[in-house]
């Protein structure tokens, strides 16, 4: 029998190591380096910042004035950002005219926002359907006659003296809450076989859409009163909320018709094969589907709607933005190299920490919610 083994006599050369496939040299190698183009992109990326941030910081904490500090300070040659106008105009940012001696009652109107928005947000908790009531039927009466006033031996407090933040918020968040279900209407309405209903919600969601949300503005402003009956006329912050709620509504519709059309349709064919009908069907099977799909659609348009508020100046309600520009003309005393800039920052500030914090709660449902999907 033929010996066909073999036994080496010397050892095998060694190896080089294998390159790591974990750590921050590794990440860098394959996200910043891992071609010569990304290498340069990376190099000029590190430039740029390098070049823009320094400044940067310098401007708002390295050479800042902080909320202690004075106006001489905030005017001395090479003085960052002036904390200390902030801090002492922070009420008008926050309130607007909001006569002063009655800020507990928006202060009241935050808190009860927070305690009934929480626990909606949170899937984890119990009782929805009591905390929902709370938050759109409850809260929002409350809301009104606490800010308004003129109840219960409250002093009245017209809405021509609501600004700042305050404003900025009623307005988004009843246009987030209005817009979704009238959108989800409009949506279904639009995919009706009726075709009454299907050509107004066309000619409805059409007619918004070619007009900028500027001119809805100025039309509920300058033409609305118009048609209202003589000496009537209709609250300026009535009509900011009317326009931007119409607004978002009409896109909010069209994203939502995306997540229906995304929907194969055996689901609705096996809603009706059980024999469910039309609203039970999309109560039950079509809508959770469809608007798992499109949450980024939904959540865009609620930022944008957010950031839209700034446009309520045109009905002249001061909102964020419009407060801190109306002070920083009118707040001599403060007037300094940097004083706007600072202004203008602490708005984008705000606006950037509302719209991120929806950003990143729409992510986070994405992810719960993506579980017919995982592999």
């Amino acid at each position: 029998m033929t010996d066909i083994g073999f036994v080496r006599s010397e050892l095998v050369p060694a190896k080089p190591a294998p390159n790591r496939t974990s750590g921050v040299v590794a990440w860098a190698q394959k996200n910043l380096f891992a071609t010569p183009v990304d290498a340069l992109l990376t190099v000029l990326g590190a430039l740029f910042l390098l070049w823009i941030v320094p400044p940067f910081f310098n401007f708002v904490i390295g050479h800042a004035v902080g909320p202690t500090g004075t106006v001489e300070e905030c005017r001395a040659i090479g003085a960052g950002a002036c904390w200390a106008y902030i801090y002492n105009e922070i009420e008008f940012f926050i309130y607007g005219f909001y006569n002063i001696d009655e800020l507990w009652r928006p202060n009241i109107v935050f808190a009860l926002g927070a305690l009934t928005l929480g626990p909606l947000l949170i899937p984890s908790l119990p009782y929805k359907g009591a905390n929902a009531i709370l938050f759109l039927v409850v809260f929002p009466v409350v809301s009104y006659f606490l800010l308004a006033g003129g109840v219960f031996g409250l002093s009245e407090v017209p809405t021509q003296k609501w600004g700042g933040l305050l404003i900025t918020l009623i307005i988004s968040v009843v246009g987030i809450t209005l817009s979704f279900p009238l959108g989800i209407v409009l949506a279904l309405g639009r995919q009706s076989t009726l075709p009454v209903i299907k050509t107004l919600c066309v000619a409805f969601i059409e007619l918004i859409r070619a007009v900028p949300l500027i001119t809805i503005l100025f039309m509920a402003s300058i033409m609305l009163p118009l048609f209202m009956p003589q000496g009537m006329t209709v609250d300026k912050l009535l009509r900011a909320l009317v326009g931007v709620t119409l607004f978002t509504s009409a896109y909010m519709a069209e994203v939502v018709r995306g997540g229906l059309q995304a929907i194969p349709r055996g689901q609705y064919e096996a809603g009706a094969s059980l024999g469910l009908g039309y609203w039970q069907r999309m109560y039950f099977i079509i809508l959770p589907q469809a608007l798992k799909h499109v949450i980024p659609g939904i959540v865009n348009s609620f930022i944008a709607l957010f950031k839209d508020t700034s446009l309520v100046y045109i009905v002249g309600m001061k909102d964020l933005l419009e407060a801190v520009k109306t002070k920083n003309d009118s707040a001599l005393e403060w007037q300094s190299s940097s004083t706007a800039t600072t202004g203008y920052l602490f708005a984008a500030m705000v606006f950037w920490v509302f719209c991120f914090s929806m950003s990143r709660y729409s992510m986070f449902m994405e992810r719960r919610l993506n579980t017919g999907h995982k592999r």
